[in-house]
């Protein structure tokens, strides 16, 4: 998944820009000679002021269906001869790759998604996938041939690089971010997480978490269902076992998802009482920072996960709730614990607009709402 955008900065520009078209042709022109990098970089960028991110995508492959061999079966050849290094495979997370490469994957889909060419097309994203991730072009071939794309995903489940055994996991998740929907039923790709819930690197079980995660939002029962069978295997590292769990119910703990708690280990009723909630100041403007603070009492030990919903007031005056973490931790019996947070009221956010009128602040506690504090915005 692309990083962030933030104030001030484009994404698009700074993932694909003339220095990265020209670092692309150069690839191909270290590859073949013959290849006219200059036409190719002056083309593609052409329309760039135009063109959003994924258009830009789009776009550098059309483009290079005008410089790359017409036979799907030559240009596939010359996409894997033209490939840098792959990346570094001592690595174990947070290695993405360069977005530059993305449009081969896309060139792939458009020129070789078809039975004829279907193995050439799966090995030739495998190859691409350990310099970045094919996780939007795999799909399109789930979709197109379900069948004989899960079986070779299966053999790369157990693949040595741990570029591809992501793709598997990552290819396969039910709503991927920037991606469209997979047309096969959800419960199709879970017999590679059986796999792949055990592997040793984080790179991957991220991804697992984040697949289960998905089908925890159309399913909840069958996402904890699949994590009670694994914890009952065994096979994973109890600590990211753990995480692992922890990750892939997270949308269900904002929820207050009773049996997502009681999973992980936290009751839904806990013994404790909340004293001193305050808010700072009742009134303030975008950009500010919105500060509370309150003291949590418990009658007996309890692990606790402290999440704050604030209510933000939407564009016809209606409240959206959002959730936010804010502390995991095991309050002992008869303790007091102060909490305190400052929650910047960004004006510039990305996800959401700020609107003025009474917003709400909830402090949410093992799923369960303990006191609610209003703040006005101006």
């Amino acid at each position: 998944m692309p990083p962030k955008n933030g104030a001030g900065f484009s994404l698009k520009d700074h993932l694909f820009n003339k220095r990265k078209v020209q670092y692309l042709a150069d690839l191909f022109r270290a590859a073949d000679a013959d290849f006219d990098a200059k036409s190719f970089v002056k083309q593609a960028t052409r329309p760039f002021k135009s063109l959003e991110l994924k258009e830009r995508i789009a776009h550098l492959a059309v483009t290079l269906e005008d410089f790359l061999n017409d036979d799907f079966r030559v240009s596939a050849k010359q996409i894997m001869e033209a490939l840098p290094p792959p990346l570094d495979p001592r690595k174990t997370d947070d290695d993405f790759g360069d977005f530059i490469l993305a449009p081969l994957g896309e060139y792939v889909v458009r020129n070789g998604l078809s039975k004829r060419h279907l193995k050439l097309s799966l090995r030739t994203l495998k190859e691409i996938t350990q310099r970045f991730s094919m996780e939007d072009a795999i799909r399109h071939f789930i979709n197109a041939f379900p069948d004989e794309t899960l079986r070779e995903l299966e053999k790369w489940s157990t693949d040595s690089n741990y570029h591809v055994r992501r793709l598997v996991s990552e290819g396969a998740r039910p709503t991927l971010p920037w991606s469209g929907r997979l047309a096969v039923d959800f419960t199709q790709p879970l017999p590679l997480l059986d796999k792949l819930h055990a592997d040793p690197t984080r790179y991957v079980t991220r991804s697992v978490a984040n697949h289960l995660n998905d089908i925890s939002k159309l399913e909840p029962t069958h996402a904890i269902s699949t994590l009670k069978r694994w914890k009952q295997e065994s096979v994973q590292q109890q600590d990211e076992f753990n995480w692992i769990a922890k990750h892939a119910l997270r949308t269900l703990i904002k929820q207050g998802h009773h049996d997502a708690l009681k999973f992980l280990g936290f009751r839904t009723n806990p013994k404790i009482d909340i004293e001193n909630f305050t808010v700072a100041r009742k009134r303030l403007k975008p950009g500010e920072v919105l500060e509370f603070a309150f003291d949590i009492v418990a009658e007996r030990d309890e692990p606790l996960i402290v999440d704050y919903v604030i209510d933000f007031v939407k564009a016809n005056g209606s409240l959206a709730p959002k959730v936010h973490k804010l502390k995991q931790l095991t309050e002992k019996n008869g303790k007091r614990v102060t909490l305190k947070k400052q929650h910047t009221l960004r004006a510039n956010a990305t996800t959401y607009t700020l609107y003025p009128g009474t917003h709400r602040v909830t402090i949410q506690i093992n799923g369960s709402a303990y006191g609610t504090l209003e703040f006005e915005l101006i």
